[in-house]
């Protein structure tokens, strides 16, 4: 018997206040090892979402990266929170624009220190230099960070 994949929990423990706080989220494509995000069309329409999320303040964008079957992202929310429904929109979005097929669901943890926000900083942009897809992080072009200027 396979084992049965569970639905994650994403609502943050109720004496927790979201606004302010920075989560590390993982959104992965359902044909795993298949290029559908490192490549410029579809990295155009997940960055263009991203950032007008972020111009709508639905979410602050703080980090994003595309590998080729997955992307991660640190973003900050207002104080309204709705992680789980603006990553099913975005999701929705990206797939209708850029014919993305997401994985169900998605992974996220709320970042806890300072400290802990460097390292999944590392962690995020030196993923396509660990996958031996560049030697920098500054060559991947599939990468933005807030205070950039998203290339056209």
């Amino acid at each position: 018997m396979k084992p049965q994949r569970k639905s994650l929990p994403h609502e943050p423990p109720h004496w927790l206040d979201p606004a302010g706080e920075t989560w590390f989220v993982t959104l992965s494509c359902s044909a795993r090892g298949k290029n559908q995000l490192a490549e410029s069309g579809a990295w155009n329409v997940i960055l263009q979402a991203f950032l007008k999320y972020g111009e709508l303040g639905f979410w602050q964008p703080r980090l994003i990266v595309a590998m080729p079957d997955y992307l991660h992202a640190l973003v900050g929310f207002p104080d309204s929170f709705f992680l789980k429904k603006r990553m099913a929109s975005f999701k929705a979005w990206t797939s209708k624009h850029a014919g993305i097929s997401w994985q169900r669901d998605f992974f996220d943890h709320r970042l806890r220190s300072l400290e802990e926000g460097v390292e999944k900083r590392a962690y995020i942009e030196l993923n396509p230099v660990r996958a031996g897809l560049c030697d920098t992080v500054e060559e991947w072009p599939y990468r933005w960070s807030f205070g950039e200027k998203a290339k056209e």
